[in-house]
């Protein structure tokens, strides 16, 4: 799966769905096809790629000399730029629109220096730009490394973190990392008081520390969501994710999604060793667009559920009969209208 906009617990949430290993396949296939449509609906990939790309020199087409269009290379940052063999000083770099940016649709050059674009053999590729490629990027810290990785680890475990998902890209450091898999792992906490199997037995008492809300927590064969929390105590709501009520001893361990396999040095970064407590950042694609890719994913399933065919209704005879979707066309032409790239290549 490549990067998504959405997380399969997203898909989930909305579908009010219990993970299975078969929907959990047919979610991460949905996710990975809403996402690709939607980068070529908005003609633009939304999330932030590390990359060294070369360009012709845009004086040979009668352009500016000074400027350069990027066009579907739009830039979030650039650290380094280079024309001819030769470098150029970032201070006489300018990116636009800076009234908005990013992200930027062109690069100039500072017409008050000496900085020059050509001296290469030829016009072809004699520009270099390395940068941040993407639309934003836009993060959140979501929680922390429990514990120091190497830069071979191919698993991780992270403090109370609901918000980290299947498909969520993460930074730490200057690393990218995407998510593959969460397990559960001990948070070496113990209930403090036994529990009934009703669903109005909902309040772990003596426990709160190290938990966040909109956790999920398995305690013998249960999982609870936890919905609010105080000082002293965690409430949640019994029998989550199609688990069934039960009855807990006094000191039953709780468990926590905390363990993440992740594959490594993503979108052109190095991949590193992290010391215990380092930050773990998690990127955010614009709302609309992670709505879209939710949205996308639940037509889908649906469709499949339904072998692409919906039965006719009464007076319907003799029409092809397709599934509603006039919700799901709104929402994909707001995203276009707010987030599509209205190319000047594409405006000839």
């Amino acid at each position: 799966m490549g990067i998504v906009y959405a997380t399969r617990e997203d898909v989930m949430r909305a579908a009010d769905s219990k993970e299975t290993a078969r929907n959990a396949a047919q979610i991460d296939r949905g996710l990975e096809a809403a996402s690709r449509n939607i980068d070529a609906l908005c003609h633009r990939t939304f999330y932030p790629h590390v990359a060294t790309k070369s360009f012709d020199w845009p004086n040979s087409q009668g352009a500016a000399p000074w400027r350069l269009w990027l066009d579907a290379n739009e830039l979030i940052s650039v650290s380094a730029v280079s024309s001819g063999g030769s470098t150029i000083s970032l201070a006489d770099v300018l990116l636009e629109p800076n009234a908005y940016g990013p992200p930027y649709n062109r690069l100039e050059l500072d017409l008050s220096s000496s900085a020059a674009f050509g001296g290469g053999d030829t016009h072809q590729r004699d520009i270099t730009i390395t940068g941040l490629y993407g639309y934003r990027d836009d993060e959140q810290l979501v929680g922390d490394l429990d514990g120091s990785i190497t830069s071979s680890a191919t698993t991780l475990d992270v403090t109370a973190a609901p918000l980290i998902g299947v498909g969520s890209l993460l930074r730490i450091g200057t690393e990218r990392l995407t998510v593959t898999a969460k397990a559960m792992r001990s948070t070496f906490v113990t209930t403090t008081a036994a529990l009934i199997a009703k669903a109005s037995d909902d309040v772990l008492t003596g426990v709160s520390a190290g938990f966040a809300v909109g956790e999920t927590i398995l305690v013998d064969g249960e999982r609870m969501l936890i919905v609010d929390q105080s000082p002293t105590s965690l409430i949640v709501k019994r029998g989550w994710d199609g688990s069934t009520l039960a009855e807990h001893s006094l000191g039953a361990t709780i468990y926590a999604p905390r363990t993440l396999a992740v594959t490594r040095g993503a979108l052109g970064t190095t991949a590193a060793s992290h010391t215990n407590g380092d930050d773990v950042f998690q990127w955010e694609p614009p709302g609309p667009v992670r709505t879209l890719a939710i949205a996308e994913v639940l037509n889908t399933l649906g469709l499949e559920q339904a072998s692409y065919s919906v039965a006719l209704r009464a007076g319907e005879a003799g029409s092809e009969r397709t599934r509603d979707v006039r919700g799901l066309a709104a929402l994909r032409a707001a995203v276009y209208d707010g987030f599509g790239r209205k190319a000047r290549l594409r405006g000839i």
